[in-house]
């Protein structure tokens, strides 16, 4: 059973997405799954009593948990532990192969959300378990065990914007996710929310494992994602995500993902 598409609506600020209710709708899947998603489609809360790993073939995917926020591009995954909590946000036309494991299969003995580098062959195998319907019961298996073996060798990839508890820091990192390219500093942003930038910055440290620089980054390259999968110009996305020039942008998304956002947007970069 695949949950249901919610509608859109209108743009969901990200450091304000509702936590997930106290009950949640338990979806259980069957089999691999392949499923197109609409630009700013949205999934909402919901977990799974089996692991899943979601692969994006097209557009970029926002995972949401009530700890943060992860995105996936292209040629990435995401391996959600079952029993996790969690929505779903597409960002330009998007394509979601999905493969499910056993609560007793975790090769990467994950607990939270994590976005995962994807070999060529891996990406080969979740293709071809999410295409092939004609696939023989003894090959889906050979294809799994080729699955598990290269979740074994993936690298993680610290694509997660941790939502902090305090209600001082919700409000500040809510202020940027309206406009992430506010240039305001954490002091000017501290009287906006009533608490000094000392304070602000010990508990951006506590809560997030980030400094705030550090933070800010992070939400600047999720949203360029976002406004590159919708159609922006490099240059577009570096100003609506507050980059100082299209140059400290481009450098910036390149040590972030390995490929220059022009390469990324043209689809001939796989980050």
């Amino acid at each position: 059973m695949n949950p249901p598409v919610a509608d859109p609506g209108p743009r969901e600020p990200r450091c304000r997405r509702p936590a997930p209710a106290t009950s949640v709708l338990r979806l259980d899947l069957e089999g691999w799954t392949l499923r197109a998603l609409p630009p700013r489609g949205r999934i909402d809360w919901h977990d799974h009593a089996r692991h899943q790993l979601i692969y994006p073939s097209r557009g970029v995917l926002e995972v949401s948990t009530g700890a943060g926020a992860w995105v996936v591009p292209p040629h990435r995954a995401v391996w959600i532990p079952a029993t996790v909590p969690h929505s779903h946000r597409a960002y330009g036309p998007t394509e979601m192969r999905t493969l499910l494991f056993e609560p007793e299969v975790n090769p990467l003995r994950l607990d939270q959300p994590t976005v995962l580098a994807v070999t060529p062959l891996l990406r080969e195998v979740i293709v071809a378990l999410t295409d092939d319907t004609g696939l023989t019961g003894r090959q889906r298996h050979n294809l799994e065990t080729v699955a598990l073996d290269q979740l074994c060798r993936v690298e993680s990839l610290a694509l997660r914007l941790p939502a902090p508890a305090d209600p001082r820091l919700r409000d500040l990192t809510a202020l940027l996710a309206d406009d992430p390219a506010d240039r305001r500093t954490l002091a000017e942003l501290g009287r906006a929310v009533g608490a000094s930038e000392r304070t602000l910055s010990r508990l951006f440290r506590e809560q997030t494992g980030m400094t705030f620089p550090q933070w800010r980054g992070q939400l600047r390259l999720h949203h360029s994602l976002t406004l590159l999968a919708g159609g922006a110009s490099v240059t577009e996305a570096a100003a609506a995500s507050g980059f100082r020039s299209p140059s400290a942008f481009i450098e910036a998304f390149r040590q972030a993902f390995g490929v220059t956002p022009g390469r990324y947007a043209s689809g001939s970069g796989r980050p």
